[in-house]
Order: C-alpha cells, then structure tokens, then sequence
C-alpha cells in the first residue's frame, strides 16, 4: 500500500517544481508585457510629438496638422505591432529558456529525493545497508548525510537485536540441555535421582531463573520503567555499602580492596538501593576479571557539579576496540567466556540505564589488555 504513494510522490515532485518555476516566469513575463503596454505607448507620443514638431523645423521641414497627425497615427499602429510581435517571440524563447533550466534544477532537487526514497523503501523492506549520495554540501547533501546516518543507525540496531536473540538463545541452550539430559537419565534410569543430582537440577534452574530476572531487569530499565527514588544522599554511605557486601569475597580471592574518599563530600541525588546495584556491579567485575596479587580500588571525589565515582582494577585490561562496546547488551571482550565465567553479559548495560536515569552518565577507560581498567561514573550533587 505505500509504494504507489511513494511513486507518486516521486512523479509528481519534479513537475511541481517545473510548475512552480513556470509561474514564476508567467507572473513575470504578464507583468512585463503589462508594463509595455501601459508605458511605451505614453512615451512614444511623447517622443512623436517632439519628432514632428521642434526636431523636424530645426531640419528646415514643416509638416501640416493633418500629415502630422495621420504619421503619428501611422506610426503608433507600427510600433504597438511591433511591440506585440517582439513580446510574443520574446516570451515564447523565454518559456523555452525557463523549461529547460526548471528541468535541470528541479532534476537536480527531485534525484536526491528520489534517491533516498527509493532507498527508504529498500530499508523498510529489511535492506539497512543501503546509503545514498551525500553529492554538494548544501540542504540536500545535508539531507542525504542525515539519511545515511539514520540507515546506519537502524543497521546498528538490527545488528544488535540479531545479536540479542542469538545471545539469549546462546544462554538458555545450557541449563536447558543440562536439565534436559539429567531429566531423560533419570527417566531411563541412567541417572540415579540422588542429592548431587537435584542439586545440579536445581543450581541450572536457578542460572535460568537468574537470567530471566536478568532480562527483565534489563527491559525495564532501558524502557526507564525502573522506579527511581531520588533523594540527597551521602555517597560515602553508598560506597560503603557496596564495599560491605563484597569485602568476604575480595578476602577469598585475594584481591586487596582499597578505598579512598575524602572525609567531606557533598550529597548527591540519587537512588541508594540502584546506586549500591552499580557499584556491586562494578566491583564485581573488577573482582573477576582480577588475580592474585591483584588490586581494586573505589574512590570518588567532586567534580564540577557532579560526584565522580571510580573502580580501578589491576586486572586483565580492556583493548581500545571494546570500550566503546563494553555497555552494550550480552557483549564480551573475552567471546569465549560462558554466562558462568564472565557474567550474563547485560550487568553493564542496565548499570548504564540506571546511572543515565539518575542524571549521570557511565564509561570505562583501559590503557589496554593486561593493564586494568577503570569504570567511572557521576551522579548529580543534591540541590
């Protein structure tokens, strides 16, 4: 239903440009003609009577009243004949002239229009590689470059919604195939049902059920559905917390964890429960991508009208590639990592979420692979 609208707009455009320039040139040639009209022949009586009169004695000619009169009448019908027949032959070369330089300027304006609706409808058709012509560095190569940007934005998306549901597929196949099997083994005797076995059972269907807490989460916090209660909290507070839950684990792995803020710092206006959610996040990751003797250290500090927040690890190092990736849904540095070694791969993605909600914003920086990284964020000073 949208290609004949979409090819009649295309028709049409061109010769509602030729159209417009022709009235343009109609409104002028019919002003033209008007104005002759109404002023040559003002001017040439005035001319004829300074013809037949002064300028024809000073010539030692005389004219009588009647012979004057009947040359001026004789001569008036010429040039108003004259007049029409040179308007008329003007005008037509004119019209000739207008039509072919309206069909080489509204061609050069309707063939980028064209061009990007034909493409248009080759990405609505799933096409989200196509790209026009960006050509001059006026409003339609502006235009064009603003088309291209958008096909490539949508390319990027698609891409990433493939990638989307492969991954998901990729982390239910698992614990799926893991049930699956001990569930026919038990069912064709081979597995004996002991407690080591409904204890796997139950350890994969908690990583499912982890997961689709996962998804959701990350649903509602790209869709900003996330519930914020946002009130003037103290960021120390928040840090510690965060420390708190994860200091046993630190202690088992061996991995020092510091933490450096000043004894002053002025309130921020976040969530306590979401903000505590990101540091763990960060401080996890830091956690598993470190070994021992390792280091992870939080800090933070004002900065402008912000708290900047950072976890520094001495671990595994980000390549400059991925850091612009890192937040992005069941990304990975490390492709080969299962969701058991390097996480569900969306943690980052809903931390970026959050943080945005609350007014800041999240990056990471890595001077590169066996380096460490360090994740920062800001959230807004209260008031």
């Amino acid at each position: 239903m949208r290609r004949p609208a979409l090819d009649g707009f295309r028709s049409n455009l061109r010769l509602k440009l030729l159209a417009a320039h022709m009235l343009v040139v109609a409104v002028g040639a019919a002003t033209l003609f008007l104005a002759v009209a109404l002023i040559a022949p003002i001017l040439f009586d005035r001319l004829m009577v300074e013809v037949t009169g002064p300028r024809l004695r000073a010539l030692g000619h005389e004219m009588t009243p009647a012979a004057s009169e009947a040359m001026k009448q004789l001569t008036a019908d010429a040039f108003r004949e004259a007049i029409v027949v040179a308007l008329s032959w003007a005008g037509a070369a004119a019209a000739i002239a207008a039509v072919a330089v309206s069909l080489f300027v509204s061609g050069r304006i309707a063939t980028p229009v064209r061009r990007m609706t034909e493409a248009a409808r080759r990405i609505a058709a799933g096409r989200y590689g196509e790209r026009v012509p960006v050509g001059e560095p006026d409003d339609l190569g502006d235009l064009a470059a603003s088309f291209n940007e958008m096909a490539g934005t949508l390319e990027a998306d698609e891409q990433r919604r493939l990638e989307l549901i492969g991954n998901v597929a990729h982390e239910l196949r698992t614990p799926v195939a893991t049930l699956q099997g001990y569930l026919e083994g038990i069912v064709d005797g081979v597995v004996e049902p002991s407690d080591e076995t409904w204890t796997i059972l139950l350890s994969e269907t908690g990583r499912l059920k982890r997961l689709i807490e996962d998804l959701q989460e990350l649903s509602r916090a790209e869709a900003r559905q996330i519930a914020l209660s946002l009130h003037p909290v103290d960021p120390r507070s928040l840090v510690q917390s965060a420390v708190w839950v994860l200091r046993s684990r630190f202690e088992e792995k061996q991995i020092e964890l510091k933490v450096t803020i000043p004894d002053e710092l002025p309130l921020v206006m976040a969530d306590d429960e979401r903000t505590v959610q990101v540091l763990t996040n960060l401080l996890g990751n830091a956690l598993r991508y470190s070994t021992p003797p390792g280091e992870v250290e939080v800090s933070a500090r004002p900065q402008e009208r912000m708290v900047l927040v950072q976890v520094r690890d001495t671990g595994t190092g980000i390549a400059r590639e991925h850091l612009p990736h890192l937040f992005e849904r069941f990304y990975r540095v490390d492709k080969a990592r299962t969701r058991a070694a390097g996480g569900s791969g969306i943690g980052l993605t809903i931390a970026r979420s959050l943080v945005e909600a609350m007014g800041g914003r999240i990056w990471a920086e890595s001077p590169g692979p066996g380096q460490g990284a360090t994740f920062s964020f800001t959230l807004p000073l209260a008031g």
